[in-house]
């Protein structure tokens, strides 16, 4: 199978918008699952990686071993480092940084938008401080799997691009407890979600507004990922 775009997300939060945008249908092709369809004329494919840079970018080696995608695309939620940002501001990154091994790599840009700043891609929670260094650098967001998205398909000589939509800032103080409520693969625990209520019901309204926002902005990078891959 050839000729397909890729759409490579993180968390099935991030997937499902664009299977149903698109009506994907599932199929498992050479022991992968993906979700298959068309945009246009053009073949089109969605898969979830899980969280952080190893399930990343060993699941895109995977796509690529799997299929022969023309070009993969990042698509999902990012962090802000400045809370004058709006939630649901898209993030076209002009390179991303590999905070584990400072490696850069350059999108290939696609549809209308401006690229502008950098984007860090970590597997640990970003201090404030840090946050603060990050944004005076001239980054404009965060996030935990593009850059090894990135470097797996340039091994490979696959063109990449990123769609990132802000879904939190500073302000929100995203901890290790709170992001301990979703399991690596990026499902809901349970487990750890009741914990966190029982000591803490007081931010439930909290947790509320940030689902609310992970709402929005899956919707929206899906939706300026899906507009950029139509216009090819």
């Amino acid at each position: 199978m050839t000729g397909r775009v890729a759409f490579v997300c993180a968390m099935p939060i991030e997937h499902k918008p664009i299977v149903k945008k698109l009506s994907l249908r599932w199929e498992q092709r050479n022991g992968f699952d993906m979700h298959l369809g068309t945009l246009d004329k053009l073949g089109v494919l969605a898969i979830v990686t899980g969280m952080g840079t190893e399930l990343a970018g060993r699941e895109t080696r995977r796509l690529l071993d799997a299929v022969n995608p023309v070009r993969v695309v990042s698509v999902g939620i990012a962090g802000g480092v400045d809370d004058e940002v709006p939630i649901g501001t898209l993030v076209l990154p002009e390179v991303v940084v590999n905070a584990n091994t400072g490696a850069e790599f350059r999108p290939h840009q696609i549809g209308d938008g401006e690229p502008r700043g950098r984007m860090w891609t970590t597997d640990v929670m970003t201090p404030p401080d840090q946050v603060r260094e990050l944004a005076a650098q001239g980054f404009v967001a965060l996030d935990m799997e593009t850059a090894a998205i990135a470097e797996a398909c340039e091994e490979r000589g696959v063109p990449w691009s990123v769609f990132r939509v802000i879904s939190d800032g500073p302000a929100d103080e995203i901890d290790d407890e709170i992001f301990k409520l979703s399991n690596q693969d990026g499902t809901p625990n349970i487990v750890n979600v009741m914990r966190y209520v029982a000591l803490h019901p007081h931010r439930v309204p909290r947790l509320i507004a940030m689902g609310k926002n992970v709402q929005l902005a899956t919707n929206a990078a899906a939706d300026a990922a899906i507009a950029a891959v139509a216009s090819l």
